[in-house]
């Protein structure tokens, strides 16, 4: 038989050996984290540059998908969601209109009304953004592909490309869909002038409950203020391309 001070030599060698096992895995493990980290961060600073020249595209300065983003959290916080669900759509809204790269000049800076073969070819782009972030297994860039597929859906049904109605869209494009909305009627584009703010806000009351979810219209009207004075911060201090991933840098 082993005496008592064998056994505990014994003991005393298992325990080092166990811990050094431990101390390994909580390495690799950090490791591995890190390195996921960064491929998400180089991954979604790829797709915000492609969201960006998508933006460029359509004659903007790419202030906003910034706008966008960040009104997006703002409305997604005023309506209840956590500060992480928030934080995430920020990050997902600047690419709802990545399929935008996919549509020819012609048909994207076209004035006026599209015949049906252009509307038809713009109603692709929702489809085409959606092929280029889903494809992906990060949490992110699933939640990019949800909006970029459904922020043109309506409440009534009547919307692009699936025809979804009511709470069939999910609460993430139906947010992205109202602040899109806004941003959109408020900033110049090559067919017209922005919209004062007033006139944007009424047309947005008008579709409450036909082109957008009431409850979040409500919300969006609720806190308009708020919302505005947030997009003229960012119009007067825009984050650069920089700031924009390093502020996400580590969620995932």
């Amino acid at each position: 038989m082993l005496d008592t001070g064998t056994e505990l030599s014994f003991d005393q060698a298992a325990l080092a050996q166990m811990e050094c096992l431990v101390s390994d895995l909580r390495r690799m493990y950090r490791e591995r984290n890190d390195a996921l980290r960064e491929v998400t961060r180089a991954h979604h600073e790829a797709l915000l540059r492609l969201a960006l020249a998508a933006d460029f595209k359509d004659d903007d300065t790419g202030v906003h998908i910034v706008r966008l983003g960040y009104l997006a959290e703002a409305l997604a916080l005023a309506m209840g969601q956590s500060v992480a669900e928030a934080a995430m759509l920020r990050r997902a809204a600047p690419m709802h209109d990545i399929g935008k790269i996919g549509v020819p000049d012609d048909v994207l800076k076209k004035p006026g009304v599209f015949n049906a073969q252009e509307r038809t070819v713009m109603n692709q782009h929702p489809l085409i953004g959606a092929e280029i972030l889903g494809r992906s297994r990060v949490p992110l860039f699933q939640l990019a592909a949800e909006v970029a597929l459904t922020h043109h859906e309506r409440w009534d049904g009547q919307g692009y490309p699936r025809g979804l109605a009511g709470e069939d869209i999910p609460i993430s494009g139906r947010i992205v869909s109202v602040v899109d909305f806004f941003d959109a009627l408020t900033m110049d584009r090559c067919y017209r002038a922005a919209l004062s703010d007033d006139v944007a806000l009424r047309m947005l009351a008008e579709r409450r409950g036909t082109a957008f979810d009431p409850a979040v219209v409500d919300v969006f009207l609720a806190h308009a203020g708020r919302m505005i004075a947030l997009r003229d911060s960012i119009n007067h201090n825009p984050p650069c391309f920089e700031e924009l991933v390093e502020h996400d840098q580590g969620m995932s």
